[in-house]
């Protein structure tokens, strides 16, 4: 197309713009066609759909139903009846403006922006208008940009069917051998694409050149393409249901087997719990029984020594060295009651004390149901042992206080109660000594600590003796004199001591954060222990710029305080021996004490 020579001051027809009616010259058969590929597209996404209602979930979808329904929609479209349908139009659709008033305007042609024309063709919807230049300026052309869809393509033709009817089409434009005032306008096709000049570089640039045809087939493809991605999708949704419900199986089936176990367990544990009672109190009644028999013997000698004195009263008048027996005998019958009380006394002491045990320990099994049935068979163990101890010193203090001659058979009798009562001492001391031992020892450690350590490190803390060798030593405190030592190494002596006072400051300060904890766990021997994390960012930082010395001694401070202070994280007082670099004993301590008191001693 040949650039304007003179600007052209003729405006372009400003009468309200319609758009044609759909030319009668349709292709019935295409028409067909499409709406045979229309009709089955939207049956494939219907089907999508309704598997979708199933169950299948929507994350199958990314796009959503109405992204797809839009999709559709724009796909079914159909656009409006060309008179060729072989026709190669420029796709994306676009317009031609010639002929689009210009001016010379200092040296060179001049015309109306981009904007101005897309607000003249508003009413074909277009996209935007972009007017061509070159080295003389507006060369009195323009492209204009409908889209791609058919929507696009019905406003394209809109546009060409307005200048048309207005004779300003592009018959008309060659008509007039573009001498006619005003724009004229088409649609872009492929004899624009090739023609040379600045259109059809344009057009060349930005667009390729499609039959309907081929718009059609391209839009069919995207949606059979967009159907199997969607069945894709749904197919590995239901995949994945059914993965899901078969881990639920698995899991509901070991839950089952899970609790059934526990409801094994929980009913031996209930019938262990009630033979233990129903032996515990089997065992009780018979020790009551037994101490019922020996009261009831009791007080049978005590009616026949009754009887025996009435006896021996009435025999008193016969003579006088009978009576003189008879009040030695009376006197010794006096004898044997008081012992028979004294044993009836102390019988009774021991059943109170048998009843008030046996109450006691109902009350201790009570507590300790909740024990493992180990623990509970032990202590009932203790129990019955203590029980039969009771019993055998009731037997014992009874047989020391029966009266009448020691004759061989109760001495005999005396030492198997006492043999047997040792047996029993002995098993209970060594069943003590088992179930006990671990107290034992916590007690001990603590009475050690809480106690004689304490009161040593306050006792120490008061006094000032240089340099000993067993001293207080604050655990987790970093030693101000050693990083002076270490960083005198490298600095003078003035700047070592800053430097030190400076890191110690520092360094004390991040200690005491709960938050840092540049620590990692290992096992040893089968037991957790945590070790300094060489991997942690400030230590690294700090071997770097100070030295191997340095960080020594800063992850001493830290081991100490994760060990004797690791919730509070601030020093503590320790007993220390210097000599041996360790914790000392109390031995130790109390050793340099008494040295301490008794140097002051001669001193004074």
């Amino acid at each position: 197309f040949p650039e304007s020579s003179s600007p052209i001051t003729s405006s372009t027809p400003t009468a309200t713009l319609t758009h044609s009616p759909p030319s009668t010259n349709d292709g019935a058969a295409a028409r067909i066609r499409k709406e045979r590929a229309c009709s089955k597209s939207e049956q494939n996404i219907e089907s999508l759909f309704q598997q979708h209602a199933t169950g299948v979930g929507s994350a199958a979808y990314p796009q959503g139903r109405d992204e797809v329904a839009r999709q559709l929609q724009l796909i079914a479209m159909e656009p409006q009846a060309v008179q060729n349908r072989d026709d190669l139009f420029v796709w994306p659709w676009m317009g031609v403006l010639v002929n689009v008033p210009t001016e010379w305007k200092n040296g060179r042609h001049v015309g109306e922006s981009g904007n101005r024309l897309k607000e003249k063709l508003s009413c074909f919807c277009p996209q935007k208008v972009i007017p061509l230049w070159n080295y003389r300026g507006h060369t009195g052309n323009a492209i204009v940009e409908f889209g791609k869809d058919w929507t696009a393509f019905n406003n394209a033709l809109a546009f060409e069917n307005h200048f048309e009817s207005e004779g300003y089409g592009k018959l008309d434009w060659k008509a007039y051998k573009h001498r006619r005032p005003g724009m004229f306008g088409w649609v872009a096709r492929s004899d624009d694409q090739k023609y040379p000049g600045p259109i059809g570089d344009y057009l060349h640039k930005n667009g390729d050149l499609k039959t309907i045809a081929d718009v059609e087939n391209e839009e069919a493809r995207k949606t059979n393409k967009l159907v199997a991605n969607l069945a894709s999708q749904i197919e590995v949704k239901r995949r994945h249901v059914e993965e899901l419900e078969c881990k639920y199986n698995e899991t509901t089936t070991s839950l089952d087997m899970i609790m059934e176990q526990k409801d094994q367990l929980l009913r031996a544990y209930n019938e262990e719990i009630h033979k233990m009672q129903q032996l515990a109190r089997r065992h009780s009644q018979r020790i009551i029984d037994e101490n019922q028999k020996l009261r009831s013997e009791l007080e049978s000698k005590m009616q026949n020594l009754d009887l025996r004195s009435k006896q021996l009263d009435e025999l008193v008048a016969r003579s006088e060295s009978d009576r003189r027996n008879l009040e030695h005998e009376k006197e010794k019958n006096g004898v044997k009651t008081k012992h028979l009380k004294m044993a009836t006394l102390v019988q009774q002491r021991a059943d109170e004390n048998v009843l008030k045990l046996v109450e006691k320990h109902k009350l201790e099994k009570q507590v300790a149901l909740d024990k493992i049935i180990k623990l509970e068979q032990q202590l009932d163990a203790k129990q019955k042992l203590e029980l039969e101890i009771k019993q055998l010193q009731g037997k014992l203090e009874v047989m020391k206080h029966m009266p009448g001659e020691e004759d061989s058979e109760s001495k005999k009798r005396i030492d198997e109660l006492s043999e047997e009562l040792q047996d029993k001492y002995d098993e209970m001391d060594a069943m003590e000594s088992l179930y006990h031992t671990l107290l034992i020892k916590e007690r001990k450690s603590n009475d050690e600590l809480q106690d004689a350590r304490k009161k040593l490190i306050d006792g120490l803390q008061t006094i000032t003796t240089g340099r000993a060798n067993i001293g207080i030593k604050r655990m987790g405190e970093l030693d101000l004199k050693s990083l002076a030592i270490a960083c005198g190494r490298k600095l003078s002596k003035e700047d070592a001591e800053v430097t030190a006072a400076i890191l110690c400051s520092k360094w004390e300060a991040d200690i005491k954060k709960p938050e840092w904890h540049p620590f990692r766990v290992v096992m040893v021997n089968g037991k957790k222990r945590e070790l300094i994390s060489e991997d942690d960012a400030k230590l690294q930082t700090l071997r770097e710029e100070y030295g191997e010395e340095v960080y020594s001694l800063v992850t001493k401070a830290l081991l100490e305080v994760n060990e004797y202070n690791p919730h509070g994280r601030y020093a503590v007082p320790e007993l220390w021996n210097y000599k041996e670099g360790r914790k000392a004993t109390l031995k130790e301590a109390l050793q340099h004490v008494l040295k301490q008191w008794r140097t002051h001693k001669r001193k004074r």
